[in-house]
């Protein structure tokens, strides 16, 4: 009897561990369930990884802004300059025809200045303009060859003589001079101008047509690129087919001229810039 009853603890014993192996299914399980929740954060990060290149260009946009900066420079420069170059003839008003030498950089009170380096060869002069200026003095490119032959058109004209006296007509001869107005110079040359059967110029007279001769040759010169010797020869010629004025007109001329105070009869007449001085 005692064997009988060991046998049966003996399979109950040896059933529990078949027990244990078979709760053991269960546990083998969850790993598997945490390789699938692991999986999908993986999913999460491709999927951030992918957004990222979508917000790159915006980031490449800051860098095409000083790509522009320079062009904007380039832009005043020009702008300043006035599309001039150097070794390029200019006309400058006070002075008549010169040549940009070069363009060059001064510093001044701090702060750096371009200029126009122009030298005056018959003058024997070289003048610094400000190229941030160069509008405020008139200086102007050489006339074109339609302008010039305009100019001398001008001078086939009638002398167009004011009567007024000579000292208000001496401001108003050299005001067209140094306007730099290249059919303005050739006007105060062909009412100035004096042939061999009129009489002299008064010393006044003579200044001014001189410098408005000298102003219009050197300009003609450059533009038809010739020498200031022929161009002369050229407004002489055109000054002869101009219609003589008659001896009336000549008269009251010089009546006006003596009820002025600038008769230079006597040789002590001055021109403006004189009595400016």
């Amino acid at each position: 009897m005692p064997n009988k009853t060991a046998k049966p603890a003996a399979k109950a014993t040896a059933a529990k561990p078949a027990a244990k192996s078979v709760t053991a299914k269960p546990v083998t399980a969850k790993p598997a369930a945490v390789k699938a929740s692991a999986a999908k954060p993986a999913a999460a990060p491709k999927a951030h990884v992918a957004a990222a290149p979508a917000k790159a260009p915006v980031a490449a946009k800051p860098a095409a802004k000083p790509a522009a900066a320079p062009k904007v420079e380039e832009k005043k420069v020009v702008t300043q300059r006035q599309g001039f170059k150097a070794n390029e003839f200019v006309v400058y008003p006070a002075h008549g025809v010169g040549q940009i030498l070069a363009i060059e950089e001064q510093e001044i009170a701090g702060a750096k200045l371009e200029l126009f380096v122009i030298n005056f060869i018959k003058d024997k002069m070289t003048l610094r303009v400000p190229t941030a200026k160069v509008a405020n003095v008139g200086m102007r490119k050489l006339s074109e060859p339609t302008l010039v032959k305009k100019a001398l058109e001008t001078l086939k004209g009638r002398a167009r003589v004011k009567r007024t006296m000579w000292s208000r007509r001496a401001q108003e001869y050299e005001a067209k001079i140094n306007s730099g107005d290249i059919v303005a110079i050739a006007e105060v040359v062909r009412d100035l101008y004096r042939s061999e059967s009129q009489p002299e110029q008064s010393y006044s007279e003579r200044q001014l047509y001189e410098a408005a001769l000298d102003r219009l040759s050197r300009e003609i010169a450059v533009v038809q690129h010739s020498t200031e010797t022929e161009a002369v020869k050229e407004i002489e010629a055109q000054l002869a087919k101009s219609p003589r004025r008659n001896a009336k007109a000549e008269a009251a001329e010089g009546e006006t001229d003596a009820e002025g105070e600038t008769d230079d009869t006597d040789g002590d007449d001055t021109t403006v810039a004189d009595e400016a001085a």
